[in-house]
């Protein structure tokens, strides 16, 4: 008993983290398939990378699994995700898509000197333009 007393904070410790670390392992693989996709229908056509109502709507797609993405109806300002798309030349001097998208975790439960309580994650793709 006295072993179970002394240990079962730490045990419950740890088991935050890695619920924590689980869930912003989660919130990283969604974002970069959100922004991929986004990518790809940016780079088809000529002014599909200034669509940002469709962008919107298919990074919204992409992410709804997430909690905090429940009722996010716009993307950008002050909303838990944003956007970037923009036209650039690609490393072969080609036409590409810029697509850069930032997502705000919930607040979870923090872990000092570990985990801070929210994360701001932000990906980026470069894809060939099509047109």
């Amino acid at each position: 008993m006295m072993e179970l007393a002394l240990l079962s904070p730490w045990v419950i410790f740890l088991f935050i983290g890695v619920l924590d670390w689980g869930f912003y392992a989660h919130a990283i693989i969604t974002l970069e398939n959100a922004t991929r996709a986004a990518a790809m229908y940016a780079s088809n056509g000529a002014t599909a990378y200034s669509d940002t109502t469709t962008i919107c709507t298919i990074i919204k797609n992409e992410m709804s699994s997430l909690p905090n993405m429940q009722n996010v109806s716009t993307c950008g300002g002050t909303s838990t995700v944003a956007f970037t798309s923009t036209q650039v030349t690609g490393p072969d001097n080609n036409t590409a898509v810029q697509m850069s998208v930032t997502y705000t975790t919930p607040t979870m439960i923090p872990i000092p000197g570990v985990l801070a309580k929210q994360f701001t994650i932000t990906r980026s793709v470069t894809m060939r333009s099509t047109s």
